[in-house]
């Protein structure tokens, strides 16, 4: 059992790394969007993710089309503060992806309109709803809800 998390285009390399520690916790495969805002072997990137690196199963594609085209009739959910759903309310399974934008822009608007189904979104009071949780929170709060609504599958 395996779940995916889809950073589209990462800016920061402390959130990435501090997710890729995550997926390998977790056994989740990470897949990066390019463009990237630092280079793989970027010193903070991997200082974040520590002595994880070996244990990720990182997947890297050239554009979200290009992502898209490959993953096409797989069961994605966008995580965005436009989102109609709140995240509990989906019911993941193995092999969902769970795609999140970058850490300045969030995924683009068009992206967003064309799959309105699958936004969820993550509460925030309303004085902050504007702006939204740090990229590597918000990866872990879906996660681990996704991954307990499965039993955490293959976890201790």
């Amino acid at each position: 059992m395996t779940m995916h998390v889809v950073l589209v285009e990462p800016e920061i390399p402390p959130n990435t790394g501090n997710i890729a520690r995550s997926c390998a916790a977790t056994g989740t495969v990470l897949h990066l969007v390019k463009p990237l805002g630092f280079r793989i072997d970027d010193r903070s990137l991997k200082r974040a993710g520590l002595d994880y690196w070996e244990y990720v199963d990182v997947r890297i594609h050239d554009s979200l089309e290009a992502f898209m085209e490959e993953y096409q009739g797989h069961t994605m959910y966008l995580a965005t503060t436009k989102g109609g759903h709140v995240y509990t309310d989906i019911k993941y399974k193995d092999e969902d992806m769970i795609l999140f934008g970058r850490e300045t822009a969030g995924l683009p608007r068009w992206f967003i309109d064309e799959h309105e189904e699958n936004a969820v979104r993550i509460p925030m009071s309303k004085d902050t709803r504007l702006r939204s949780l740090n990229l590597a929170n918000s990866v872990n709060i879906i996660l681990f809800e996704a991954l307990r609504q499965q039993g955490f599958p293959m976890l201790k």
